[in-house]
């Protein structure tokens, strides 16, 4: 019998990356949005990070030990989280990003450019910077990280230039809110935004004064009861409805509440019953679902639901970039039988979003990383 022969790249040269677009579905969805599907729908600015995800560890390893697991997945992370989610359900994305020059750089530039599809007109590699690298351990629903990053020579907002036209554009309030989002605003964008973890723990009210310049606002529980000061979720959400026209409230495996106050809806949504394998990334896979719901002129009822659906069906897979769906996944876990019909029946309204023919072939994260500069 012959032997099976390695698969081995010829002397000098490296493995041909795997860039074949992920999402066959992507722009037939997009013209359900608008039609042609030209111009921007989403731009944002900001960090990628190279993103290594530990999983099935029984906990942290103490000091002194090593555990070893089967679970490693490796992928774009930080702000590629959502602006990989939003172009796999058929959003036109912009993003103003730094890259470092070294490996790590090469498979994020090459991931999200050719395979994702997300612009990179306003990115841009920077030389001697290395790429910042983050490790994710997930264990019992949750996880920790822990973070390499050198200071930027030039950063993200700097990059931005001249804004360009876009419907919406997305930002993180940790920062104070960057001249181009206003000027986006002011010529019509949608101000969307979320606030990461405070790393000092102060929780700063300056967080809320950014809010003047926000049209929905996305905490988790955990971020929206510290910024106000408050001792539930429904009591943050009622404070925040006060300073933004749309709020959600996040909150993990018990779903998420908000209140538009444009229309007067109130809303709560229950999460998806799925099992968790990482839920990194998860809170940027829910803000994509959203924001494709506005755009699509959804309800507050039925964003809420799509949002959780997105979430749902990330954090079955490593990392919220490449564990996003793609319409062929979200069609597929619909005739699945994993969930009840009477819970299905309240994401009917998503059916006529589906692209005819829609295929689950999603890049998934892989231990490895396989992609260099061209």
């Amino acid at each position: 019998m012959d032997q099976v022969k390695p698969m081995i790249a010829p002397p000098g040269r490296p493995p041909e990356p795997r860039l074949k677009d992920p999402c066959v579905e992507r722009e037939t969805a997009a013209e359900f949005l608008h039609g042609d599907g030209g111009g921007l729908d989403v731009f944002l600015a900001g960090t990628v990070f190279m993103d290594m995800i530990f999983t099935g560890l029984p906990s942290l390893p103490p000091p002194g030990t090593e555990l070893i697991t089967d679970g490693l997945g490796s992928a774009p992370g930080g702000i590629a989280n959502i602006a990989v989610a939003m172009s796999r359900l058929g959003l036109n994305v912009g993003l103003a990003a730094a890259f470092g020059d070294d490996m790590f750089g090469a498979y994020l530039w090459r991931t999200l450019s050719e395979q994702e599809g997300v612009g990179l007109a306003r990115s841009r590699r920077l030389p001697g910077w290395p790429t910042p690298v983050t490790v994710s351990l997930a264990y019992d629903a949750d996880r920790s990280m822990v973070t390499y990053h050198r200071p930027m020579p030039v950063l993200p907002e700097a990059l931005v230039g001249t804004p360009p036209k876009a419907r919406t554009c997305f930002l993180d309030l940790a920062h104070p809110v960057p001249e181009w989002a206003a000027t986006m605003r002011e010529k019509g964008a949608n101000v969307v935004a979320d606030v990461g973890w405070d790393p000092t723990e102060t929780w700063s009210v300056d967080v809320l004064d950014r809010l003047d310049l926000v049209d929905v606002f996305l905490p988790n529980a955990v971020e929206a009861m510290a910024y106000t000061r408050t001792s539930s979720p429904e009591q943050a959400l009622d404070v925040l409805a006060e300073r933004v026209p749309v709020v959600v409230v996040k909150r993990g495996g018990d779903g998420a509440i908000a209140v538009d106050t444009t229309t007067g809806e109130r809303a709560e949504a229950a999460a998806l019953p799925v099992k968790a394998l990482d839920p990194t990334g998860a809170g940027d896979v829910f803000a994509a679902g959203f924001v494709y719901g506005t755009l699509a002129g959804w309800g507050l009822n039925e964003r809420l639901r799509f949002a959780n659906l997105c979430a749902g069906l990330s954090v079955r897979h490593f990392s919220g970039s490449l564990g996003s769906p793609c319409w062929g996944e979200i069609a597929a876990f619909g005739e699945s039988g994993e969930v009840p019909d009477e819970i299905l029946r309240d994401y009917a309204f998503i059916v006529p979003y589906i692209p005819d023919a829609s295929v689950d072939t999603a890049t998934r994260a892989e231990p490895t990383v396989r992609q260099a500069w061209p």
